[in-house]
């Protein structure tokens, strides 16, 4: 596990020289780029050493290696949390992504990191104002500013999107991706999107609703608040299936910081506020229908059609070790079926060792895979990590959501590109049946969890004793 840290941490660093964005007139030192490289290359070469000669000598597996180990993950990750803030930008960014990853790091790292989800590096109040001088040509009182902008902090980009960097730092377009999504998903009726405030909005200022709610892997906030940690997942769900499958606009930054969960003042209702719409990946068509075809067949335990879809998304030889990558499942479980086969605690230190061990070919993998997926695998990630905050992994309610916005998406693509009415309605028809057909599971499954598939079971079990 520290093997791969390690290498995770200088593989990370090594391209994250970023220039910054800052207002005031003297140039930080912290956004000098050897200044930020040599502080992260001390900081890996410190946490190594630490690593080394702490567990030097002691027997692998034993209590005491544990209790080193585990003392060793929290100094290390003290060490990447003080780097973080020290270097901030995409740094900030590379930690908030690992300190939601629950399900795969230790939790002497995600707990440490979780800090930058709510307590990132803030700009000074004085450079908010130049900004907004600068911007809008006018004094705005420190009480507007405070208005404004209750919790501002600037939201860097993750390296595979600096690319995009100068039309992503643009808040006008930001604003517009919030618009845009508010728009697409006003079905919802649980999703909060902030409204925009453009009369006071430039590409550099962006004014909008403050939103409260407590962060979406907060379980003591929705215990204290009668908020069903289910019922949220089932809307995350439905929120990322929606965008991912059927529309092709993703919001790929979900850290609990950007999400936040609340009950509605006026229905008393769950709600669901996302933050932060400067990041989206928008999916080709051709890509994105091979992704819900490669989900089907996950869901369908279709091993054929694992190795054909992911063969088409670029995985080639390594589809294996792909299909598990983007379902956070072993192997052995996505043989057996990711909706039949629970989450269990051996499975997921299953899935940290071959984290490790496998960390070469992972890299392999990265580099062939078309350049969208890489901000899917993040955005998977985050939800992975949120779910297993939640300790609803595996929910088979996700899968159902997942399948009716595949089956959804593949009728709609096929009814477009037929030019036969009986070829419409046939596809029509048969998608209603499937649709029909999964929603006769989800009761099945309710009645199953409910008091009366108990009842049911202990009646059976009486009319049945053991021989």
């Amino acid at each position: 596990m520290a093997r791969w840290l390690l290498r995770f941490g200088a593989a990370a660093t090594a391209g994250l020289t970023v220039s910054g964005l800052y207002a005031a007139a003297r140039v930080d030192p912290n956004d000098v780029g050897f200044i930020r490289i040599g502080r992260a290359v001390a900081t890996t070469a410190v946490i190594s050493y630490d690593y080394l000669a702490s567990l030097r000598g002691l027997e692998y597996g034993t209590e005491e290696y544990e209790s080193v180990k585990s003392q060793v993950h929290r100094r290390s990750a003290h060490h990447l949390l003080k780097l973080c803030r020290a270097n901030r930008g995409t740094f900030i960014k590379v930690g908030q992504h690992l300190g939601g990853l629950d399900y795969l790091l230790p939790e002497e790292y995600t707990s440490t990191l979780k800090i930058l989800h709510s307590q990132a590096p803030q700009s000074s109040l004085q450079e908010i104002k130049q900004v907004i001088q600068e911007e809008l040509g006018k004094e705005i009182l420190v009480q507007s500013v405070s208005w404004l902008f209750p919790d501002f902090s600037f939201a860097w980009l993750v390296d595979e999107t600096k690319k995009n960097m100068p039309l992503e730092l643009d808040f006008l377009k930001e604003g517009h991706n919030t618009e845009k999504m508010a728009k697409m998903l006003k079905h919802f009726h649980f999703l909060k999107v902030p409204k925009i405030h453009w009369e006071l909005s430039t590409s550099r200022v962006l004014a909008m609703e403050f939103m409260e709610g407590g962060q979406v892997n907060d379980r003591e906030f929705m215990k204290e608040n009668g908020i069903n940690v289910n019922e949220i997942t089932q809307y995350l769900g439905k929120l990322y299936s929606e965008m991912i499958f059927v529309n092709g606009f993703v919001h790929c930054d979900p850290h609990p910081g950007n999400v936040l969960v609340r009950k509605s003042p006026q229905t008393n209702k769950a709600e669901i506020v996302l933050l932060d719409h400067g990041l989206y990946q928008t999916l080709t068509d051709e890509f994105r229908l091979d992704y819900c075809r490669l989900w089907r067949s996950l869901i369908k335990t279709d091993m054929k059609g694992i190795e054909t879809y992911s063969r088409q998304l670029g995985a080639g030889d390594l589809y294996p070790l792909f299909a598990c990558m983007i379902t956070a499942r072993s192997w052995a479980s996505i043989s057996k079926g990711i909706d039949q086969v629970p989450v269990s605690e051996n499975e997921d230190v299953e899935i940290r060792l071959n984290a490790a061990k496998y960390l070469p070919r992972i890299n392999e993998l990265l580099n062939k895979v078309p350049r969208q997926m890489l901000l899917l695998l993040k955005t998977n990630d985050l939800l992975r990590g949120i779910e297993t905050s939640l300790q609803t992994r595996a929910n088979a309610s996700s899968f159902i959501t997942m399948s009716r916005c595949c089956i959804r998406a593949v009728s709609r693509y096929e009814k477009d590109a037929s030019t036969s009415w009986y070829r419409k309605l046939k596809i029509s028809l048969t998608e209603a049946l499937v649709l029909w057909q999964i929603s006769l599971y989800e009761i099945l499954l309710w009645v199953k969890s409910s008091s009366l598939g108990s009842w049911i079971s202990g009646i059976d079990t009486r009319n049945h004793p053991l021989q």
